[in-house]
């Protein structure tokens, strides 16, 4: 459900205009927002700790048992990924379409999903942000078996076959 759902969210200064409009909009239709920063513009800003916030937040939002997902944007989105995919637990993916972030959800169970500011307009990064949020993982057998064999090698450093 929209209205039990967290977001947190992350940008970097490349971002700041779209994370303000998706904060806007995604508290309209009901989802609860927790933005992880920055709070104001500096063009030096240094997008890892925000983005890892917002990864590690929802990470302990989810092992509390509550629906959180996250969003962090930057220019490209590209490092803002990289940054919270280093958080343990998170499955974070760049999508660039709604059929990236839907399967981003269905096939990955992806909890965050990254955007590139400067990539979209802002009617666009909406719809696929909104996708992403709608979507759910299909709990298919070969994807959680596939999920399963990261994890395994994120927790343990062990490659399954």
């Amino acid at each position: 459900m929209v209205d039990s759902m967290e977001v947190h969210i992350a940008t970097d200064h490349a971002g700041m205009e779209l994370s303000a409009h998706l904060a806007d909009h995604l508290r309209g239709l009901g989802y609860t927002l927790i933005d992880h920063g920055p709070q104001e513009y500096d063009a030096l800003d240094d997008y890892p700790a925000f983005c890892i916030r917002a990864a590690a937040a929802v990470v302990a939002a989810r092992s509390a048992g509550k629906n959180a997902l996250g969003i962090v944007l930057g220019g490209s989105g590209n490092g803002e990924q990289i940054a919270a995919n280093k958080v343990t637990g998170v499955r974070a993916a760049l999508a660039w379409s709604h059929d990236t972030a839907v399967l981003a959800r269905e096939h990955n169970d992806a909890n965050v999903v990254a955007l590139g500011g400067r990539q979209h307009s802002l009617e666009e990064a909406t719809g696929i942000v909104e996708a992403f949020l709608r979507a759910d993982f299909t709990k298919d057998e070969r994807h959680a078996r596939r999920i399963g064999k990261i994890s395994h090698y994120e927790l343990t450093g062990e490659i399954l076959d």
